[in-house]
Formats: structure tokens, C-alpha cells, sequence
């Protein structure tokens, strides 16, 4: 394996462990429902993303086969993590759930 490729994968490895912990760091931190939701669906999502182009891409340069399964997850990732959170918000709002008003 090339050290392109094990920096690469580092690379992402480290960036997507920070975005995974930034977005449950958030989740943990924001005080409502609304706010905690953003934790989940974006920069968790964006670091799991990471995580698998990582192991795309370490998988791939060590069998020298292109394997797309890690591909295929992180794109159906991408794409059903904001929908089921737009389905979440739909729901609270429909319960009407209470959000967190600051008076500034």
C-alpha cells in the first residue's frame, strides 16, 4: 500500500471521527428537541460519510479492486439520514412539540 493512500485514509479517518463527535457532541448539548436534531443529521452523517470513504478507500488499495460497497452505503447515507430528519421535524410538529425560546 502507498503512503498516499494510508495519509488519505487518515485522513478521513480523522475527520470523520471529529465530525461523529462534534454531531453527538450536539446532541447532547442543544436544548430541544428541534436543535438536537441538527446533531444527528449533519455532521454525524458527514463523519460516518468519512469513515467508509476511509475504509473505501484503504479496502480498495489492498486487494487492487475498486470496492464500491462502501460507496453504495455512503450514498444511501446521504440520502435517507435528511429525509427520515425532515420526517422527525414533520412528526414534532404535528405533536406540537414544545421548542426552546430564548429571550434575547
Amino acid at each position: 500500500m502507498s503512503v498516499w493512500v494510508e495519509y488519505s485514509v487518515a485522513f478521513f479517518l480523522l475527520v470523520g471521527s471529529a465530525f461523529a463527535l462534534a454531531g453527538s457532541i450536539g446532541l447532547y448539548r442543544f436544548p430541544d428537541f428541534f436543535t438536537r436534531l441538527h446533531g444527528p443529521a449533519k455532521a454525524t452523517t458527514l463523519g460516518v460519510g468519512c469513515v467508509l470513504i476511509a475504509s473505501m478507500l484503504y479496502f480498495s488499495s489492498k486487494d487492487e479492486v475498486l470496492h464500491v460497497h462502501e460507496l453504495l452505503i455512503t450514498l444511501f447515507l446521504m440520502l435517507s439520514a435528511p429525509v427520515s430528519a425532515y420526517m422527525l421535524a414533520k412528526a414534532a410538529v404535528q405533536q406540537q412539540v414544545k421548542s426552546f425560546n430564548r429571550k434575547d
